[in-house]
């Protein structure tokens, strides 16, 4: 059988079950942390963290993949403490988050560059897929890019062909913050495309926020994953606007291409705590069980269905067509 690492050490494929895959747990820069962050109690968060993961698990979700990479501020040791604390599998990612530049750190150095090198980017994401996140000995199982409203600037461009390169050299899932208005999905299609990678193995994050549906049909159709993975997010899109999207392309019969996620966190250092309470009430992890499943049964949308969403189709964007394995009823 197939194994797959989470921040606590590799698992069975067959302990997968239930995924939410696309969420977070910390979004935390550590520069901004240590300058502007002087209450941030470490203990209390993480203990924080540790209930509300643990919520996650009592609703039913046995695996939960951690998005936030460099650029997010990734701290996977700090998830691996929360993690060791529930019994719930959490996934780590690599890749880099930004809207336009890159890091000064890569800015210089590169191919053609002042620094003429091959390209360090493919090789800081493969080594935290095959050996590791810096010292921990904690390997990523999926990468991560954004190609948000500001398009394929040239730093935006040399990180998804980067992660492009690294999925051909490791065979590793690759999602794409997208933005459904500008239509980055396309452009993501096509430069992974040209780098070799499966669109299979693609997801399309936030393609939910968009009532477009042809547009989304027209993704799918090239074999992509729809991340359906903002629900509670209300101040982008309403719940039933949302969910009139989903309905609409399971009617269409791309059930098999949908993943459903809130894309919530524990903290996030890009939100006020209390502002966001009263703006946006309703986002967390509980939507995705505690409202979208109810209103799709209500639909009259069969079981197997809503398992092949949230148990097969993230196996399958996990671990590749290869993966055998009983699909596990979700609860």
């Amino acid at each position: 059988m197939q194994t797959i690492n989470t921040v606590t050490g590799p698992i069975d494929a067959s302990a997968l079950g239930t995924v939410l895959a696309h969420e977070h747990v910390f979004v935390l820069n550590e520069d901004y942390r240590i300058n502007f962050l002087p209450d941030w109690d470490e203990e209390a968060q993480v203990a924080h963290a540790v209930q509300r993961l643990s919520e996650v698990k009592a609703l039913g979700v046995d695996t939960l993949l951690d998005v936030s990479v460099p650029g997010m501020g990734r701290h996977v040791e700090r998830v691996r403490r929360v993690a060791e604390q529930t019994e719930l599998n959490v996934l780590a990612a690599t890749g880099l988050f930004t809207y336009s530049d890159l890091p000064l750190q890569f800015h210089y150095t590169g191919p053609g560059l002042g620094f003429d090198a091959p390209e360090p980017l493919v090789e800081a994401f493969v080594r935290d897929l095959t050996d590791g996140i810096g010292r921990t000995g904690i390997k990523a199982a999926a990468l991560a890019c954004v190609i948000e409203a500001e398009g394929l600037t040239p730093g935006v461009e040399r990180i998804v062909r980067a992660v492009g390169q690294a999925s051909v050299a490791t065979g590793a899932p690759v999602i794409v913050h997208t933005n459904p208005h500008t239509r980055s999905g396309l452009i993501a299609q096509r430069i992974l495309s040209e780098e070799g990678v499966d669109l299979r193995r693609v997801m399309l994050a936030h393609s939910g926020d968009t009532g477009d549906v042809e547009h989304l049909r027209h993704l799918a159709e090239a074999g992509s994953l729809l991340g359906l993975d903002r629900f509670g997010v209300d101040l982008l899109l309403p719940h039933a606007t949302r969910m009139a999207t989903l309905l609409a392309l399971i009617e269409a019969g791309f059930a098999d291409q949908l993943i459903l996620s809130q894309s919530a966190f524990c903290y996030s250092d890009w939100f006020d705590p209390a502002k966001m309470a009263e703006l946006a009430p309703n986002w967390n992890y509980r939507q995705i069980y505690e409202r979208v499943l109810p209103e799709l049964r209500a639909h009259g949308v069969p079981e197997e269905t809503l398992t092949s969403m949230l148990v097969d189709v993230p196996r399958r964007f996990l671990l590749g067509a290869n993966e055998q394995g009983l699909p596990t009823p979700i609860r």
